[in-house]
């Protein structure tokens, strides 16, 4: 029996191992035959990545192409916003004159008419300056901000408040937000 048994084991192992043999067999002829390259399969598969890189780049020229509008578009804001800040800066001491010219006392009618005259000449500057988005700051009574106003001394003063503007020396004008000169004023202690 045990013989028998011996047999029957043996026969079990062979068929188990022709079996096997068969089945590694086909894997190997299955992994030849993917082995084999087709060179249509490979070219097709080049493409592929070509076009796939190809669309990466477009999609980040395009990507620039919009920061670089966008940055020009705000570039351009920025410099109409400001556009008139040169020629403002030129023409300030003119205004400074006239008013200067405004606060000399006059009594006989042709140093009035003239008076009136640098008055005509001032407000049309000052109008076309506010027409181009310049305002005069630095009032009298205004809170001191030194982003603004430039401080030439301190006084007493018992008309404002402390940290408030008690005497204007010189007006400062800006254009939009930005400070085109600060105001020279005396701050009240």
């Amino acid at each position: 029996m045990k013989e028998q048994q011996r047999e029957t084991e043996q026969n079990i192992e062979e068929i188990n191992d022709e079996t096997v043999t068969e089945q590694i067999e086909a894997d190997v002829d299955t992994l030849e035959k993917e082995a084999e390259v087709d060179p249509q399969q490979v070219e097709i598969e080049q493409l592929q990545s070509d076009v796939k890189e190809l669309e990466d780049k477009l999609l980040r020229a395009q990507a620039e192409i919009q920061n670089i509008q966008q940055r020009h578009a705000r570039e351009l804001q920025t410099v109409r916003k400001y556009d008139g800040q040169k020629l403002a800066g030129a023409v300030l001491p003119a205004v400074d004159n006239l008013e200067r010219a405004l606060q000399v006392e006059s009594e006989d009618a042709v140093t009035q008419q003239i008076k009136t005259g640098v008055e005509m000449t001032l407000g049309t500057l000052v109008q076309a300056l506010r027409d181009n988005g310049i305002s005069a700051t630095g009032e009298v009574g205004e809170t001191f901000d030194p982003t603004k106003h430039q401080a030439i001394q301190s006084v007493a003063s018992d008309d404002v408040a402390s940290d408030q503007i008690a005497t204007v020396l010189q007006k400062g004008y800006m254009i939009q937000d930005r400070v085109l000169r600060p105001a020279m004023v005396a701050v009240a202690k």
